[in-house]
């Protein structure tokens, strides 16, 4: 059975655009997916990228209309510029490693419930309400993120330089059988090569 490591950070749009896509191409080819959150504002600058901050103009507005034809496209209702865009997303990242190790509830919704809370809803995901919203809407006991607090926090430090030293620079990020896969809009080649094309 293939494994697929995907690499994400929750504030990022591009993973909230990603959807459940990444889970229904792990079920299609029978492959395990394994969630690995990690800190992507420390990513960047290690792997020879910027902070949206430190990016040339033409490189946000260009991200910004991109954004809106992509989420346009996917009929995915989308805020350009989120009230809580700098919120702090470690803690929404260590209850999706929680809840990832008690198992028994689907991942990818939490995942898209915080994505959406973000872009969508204007919601803090810093906030213990809404995290505990989008883990109990997706069948998790909402404290499960309390519990496994200190082991998060040292599974989200180490997904960071597992990261690094697999060669991921950005969000989303698909590893799988050697192969490497950035970008949603890579998501159908990394299903054709599950398929084996």
């Amino acid at each position: 059975m293939a494994q697929i490591e995907y690499f994400l950070a929750l504030q990022s749009p591009w993973v909230y655009l990603a959807g459940r896509r990444p889970a229904e191409i792990a079920a299609l080819h029978g492959a395990t997916l394994v969630y690995k959150p990690l800190d992507a504002l420390a990513l960047f600058p290690r792997t020879g990228g910027k902070v949206r901050a430190d990016r040339h103009p033409s490189r946000v507005s260009y991200s910004a209309e991109d954004l809106a034809r992509q989420a346009r496209k996917l009929g995915v209702r989308m805020t350009a510029d989120p009230l809580f865009r700098g919120a702090n997303p470690a803690p929404a990242a260590y209850a999706l490693i929680a809840a990832q190790a008690a198992g028994g509830g689907d991942l990818a919704g939490y995942v898209l419930a915080i994505g959406r809370a973000m872009w969508a809803e204007g919601k803090d995901i810093s906030e213990d309400e809404v995290i505990h919203a989008a883990l109990a809407e997706n069948g998790f006991d909402p404290k499960v993120a309390d519990r496994g607090m200190l082991m998060a926090a040292e599974t989200y430090a180490g997904n960071l330089e597992e990261a690094v030293s697999k060669g991921v620079f950005g969000v989303p990020f698909f590893v799988t059988e050697g192969a490497r896969f950035w970008g949603q809009d890579r998501l159908d080649d990394l299903e054709a090569h599950l398929a084996g094309a």
